[in-house]
């Protein structure tokens, strides 16, 4: 059974950049970035998920979250298809000191993966590109 997943997402900005994790979908044979987030857990708050996932992903604390939008989102990954809705916001860290790093290292609690998060400037992500999902965020964060 399928179902529609609620996410929160934050953007974080960087002198015309914007903190993405990259992934890359096997199936498509295709990178992508995304902000970093993730799934809202019953009768918790998007701003706590959004603090939670932060902390899990990088170790880092936030502050300043703001409310840009929602988004819907359909979109295949792996060959299985999903429905999301994505509420975004923007945010700072706390430790200023993850600005200055060109590149970091996510990792998910319970995986021994670790994953790429980046600074990709906003301009990069044109048609030609490696997309930046979800779908419209773009028009959100210009």
């Amino acid at each position: 059974m399928n179902l529609i997943r609620p996410i929160a997402i934050c953007v974080f900005r960087r002198t015309g950049r914007i903190l993405v994790s990259e992934g890359f979908d096997p199936h498509q044979k295709q990178v992508f970035y995304r902000p970093l987030g993730g799934m809202i857990e019953f009768g918790e708050r998007a701003e706590n998920t959004i603090r939670r996932e932060i902390r899990e992903e990088l170790n880092a604390e936030v502050t300043d979250l703001r409310y840009l939008g929602l988004l819907e989102s359909i979109f295949s990954f792996e060959a299985q298809p999903h429905h999301e809705l994505v509420l975004v916001y923007d945010g700072r860290f706390s430790n200023t000191l993850l600005y200055e790093a060109s590149v970091l290292t996510g990792t998910e609690p319970g995986e021994n993966t670790p994953f790429k998060v980046i600074w990709k400037r906003i301009d990069e992500f044109t048609d030609e590109a490696p997309p930046l999902y979800p779908d419209g965020l773009l028009d959100l964060v210009r």
